[in-house]
């Protein structure tokens, strides 16, 4: 009898590096199965990528402010439930944040100064969920302002991770990881039997990791500002942008939220940021299964009422 062993491949997809594992002693039928799942990440790329032209995406942003589009009831779905969690956060979540102009940031080059609150505020105008017009039955959004575009970026690989973890379910995997960038799915066991070990990284240096949580059938999403951050005038501020004010996030330097799908784990895990330790650990308590570990700039660790950290 073969020893059960972890099965692993990455690749670049969406723009962030996938990693997906199987626990298996079926080597070939472990990579197929991987396979399968990649192909299914590659799927919803195509969908809802903003460098293709032709993406449903992409035709919905051509027409704002013109003319509905329609599109497969998968994007009109996943923009449905995106709109439900704006609605959830108070616009801290909002799929038109593609509708910055980018011209106010730029966190590769040095930022030195903040704009002032008025022109941050004429930067993010065109943000706004309440403008995204759902029609039912016919399957079409319409995007009402000119200059309106929405985008992916703060759901997009987690709803790509749940779909790939299910494509690896039907071909009967039982045990297994998809990984995007840190924010990761997770079912079954380890190969020892023993449930999964998943490491929150150390916001003052990713590559540590400060705690550990034991995981199964869960997913993790993790939001921070160690990687990408300006110091001006001592303060440190977040490459995460308030939709509603234009101006960076500061006070937080990682958020890390563990829920049942990686979609809901990815759209929550910046919002928390934007709103704040006190009105974001507030709104997490109140939703059922969901959970959340924040670190502020001082390194104080805050957690929502059931997390038990190793």
């Amino acid at each position: 009898m073969h020893k059960e062993q972890l099965v692993k491949q990455e690749r670049q997809l969406m723009g962030n590096r996938f990693q997906l594992s199987v626990v298996t002693d079926d080597t070939i039928w472990a990579n197929n199965c991987i396979s399968a799942g990649i192909e299914e990440i590659r799927r919803i790329e195509r969908l809802l990528t903003t460098f293709s032209d032709d993406s449903e995406t992409a035709r919905v942003n051509e027409a704002a402010g013109i003319a509905p589009v329609q599109v497969s009831r998968e994007t009109f779905e996943l923009i449905h439930r995106s709109i439900r969690i704006s609605s959830i956060t108070q616009g801290a979540f909002d799929i038109t944040y593609g509708s910055i102009d980018k011209r106010l940031w730029n966190f590769d080059q040095g930022l030195t100064s903040l704009p002032d609150r008025q022109t941050a505020a004429q930067m993010v105008r065109l943000i706004n969920y309440r403008n995204i017009v759902l029609d039912e039955t016919n399957s079409t959004v319409f995007l009402k302002e000119k200059g309106m575009r929405m985008g992916f970026g703060g759901i997009g690989k987690g709803y790509a991770a749940d779909r790939a973890k299910a494509v690896m379910q039907q071909m009967g995997v039982q045990s297994g990881v998809v990984n995007a960038s840190g924010d990761l799915s997770a079912w079954g066991t380890q190969a020892n039997g023993r449930p999964w070990t998943v490491g929150i990284a150390n916001p003052d240096w990713s590559s540590e990791v400060f705690s550990y949580l034991e995981m199964s059938n869960l997913a993790v999403a993790t939001s921070g500002n160690y990687e990408k951050f300006a110091i001006i005038d001592g303060k440190r501020y977040s490459h995460t942008i308030n939709p509603r004010t234009g101006l960076p996030v500061t006070g937080i330097k990682s958020v890390t939220i563990i829920t049942a799908h990686a979609e809901l784990a990815d759209a929550m895990a910046t919002p928390v940021m934007v709103m704040g330790i006190s009105a974001g650990l507030n709104l997490i308590n109140q939703l059922q299964d969901m959970e959340a570990i924040i670190i502020d700039d001082y390194n104080c660790i805050y957690t929502s009422h059931n997390i038990h950290l190793n």
